[in-house]
C-alpha cells in the first residue's frame, strides 16, 4: 500500500512550496504530522472543482493543508467554514491560509465540532462540499449532520478510513479505531442518501454523493 502510494505521489504531485511551509509550521508547533497525503490533497482539489462546489466544510483544520487544497479547488470564488476543537490549531490554519491567498474566504468555528456542526444547522447553513478528518469516534455522528447541512448533490469525502490498511488486512497492525472505520465504512456504504465509493488514496478515503429526494 505505501508503495502504491509513494509511486502515485511521485507521478502526480511535483514540489509544492506553499504546503510544504504547511507541514514545517506544523512540525515547528510541535503538531501531529497527520495531514493527509499529497495525492489525498490533490484529490480533494480535483474533487472539489468538478463538483463546482462553492461553499465546502471542513472537520478538522490542524495547521490547514487540507484547508488550502479545498479551496484551490474552489479558487477566488468559493468559501471554506472550517471545524477545529483547538484555538492555537485554527490561528495556525488560518495563517496557513492566508499565506496561501485564501485569507478572506475562510471562517474558523473552534470547540467540539458537534457543538459547532449544531449551531450550524440551527442558523439554516447549507454546504455543497464536506471534508471529514477528525476524532475517528465521532464520524458516523459527524456524517449524519453533513448530511443535513447538505445541498442536494453534496459530496461528503472522509479521510483515514482504510486505518493503516487495517481494515482490509488482518495481517496489517491493528489501530485504535480500526474496528470504528470499519463500522463507518459499512454505514457509509448502505446509507439509503449516500452514493459512496472508497478511494484507496493516502490512507483511505470514502467519497459520497448525497441523493437528491
Amino acid at each position: 500500500m505505501q508503495q502504491v502510494n509513494n509511486y502515485i505521489d511521485s507521478v502526480f504531485n511535483g514540489q509544492d512550496a506553499v504546503l510544504e511551509d504547511v507541514l514545517s509550521s506544523i512540525r515547528e508547533n510541535g503538531m501531529q504530522s497527520i495531514s493527509v497525503s499529497p495525492s489525498s490533497g490533490k484529490l480533494l482539489t480535483v474533487l472539489v472543482a468538478i463538483a463546482g462546489a462553492k461553499n465546502v466544510l471542513e472537520i478538522g483544520a490542524l495547521g490547514g493543508y487540507s484547508g488550502i487544497c479545498l479551496a484551490r479547488g474552489f479558487g477566488s470564488e468559493g468559501k471554506l467554514t472550517s471545524l477545529e476543537l483547538e484555538e492555537s490549531y485554527a490561528e495556525l490554519a488560518a495563517a496557513n491560509l492566508a499565506k496561501a491567498g485564501f485569507g478572506g474566504q475562510t471562517a474558523y468555528l473552534t470547540g467540539p465540532a458537534l457543538a459547532s456542526l449544531e449551531k450550524l444547522i440551527a442558523d439554516q447553513r447549507r454546504f455543497d462540499f464536506f471534508f471529514i478528518d477528525a476524532d475517528k469516534e465521532n464520524y458516523e455522528n459527524y456524517l449524519d449532520r453533513c448530511i443535513r447541512l447538505a445541498e442536494p448533490g453534496a459530496v461528503i469525502v472522509a479521510d483515514n478510513v482504510l486505518a493503516g490498511g487495517s481494515v482490509a488486512n488482518p495481517a496489517a497492525l491493528p489501530k485504535r479505531y480500526t474496528e470504528t472505520m470499519k463500522k463507518f465504512n459499512e454505514a457509509v456504504a448502505r446509507h439509503p442518501q449516500l452514493e459512496s465509493v472508497l478511494v484507496p488514496t493516502g490512507d483511505g478515503l470514502t467519497v459520497s454523493r448525497v441523493k437528491e429526494k
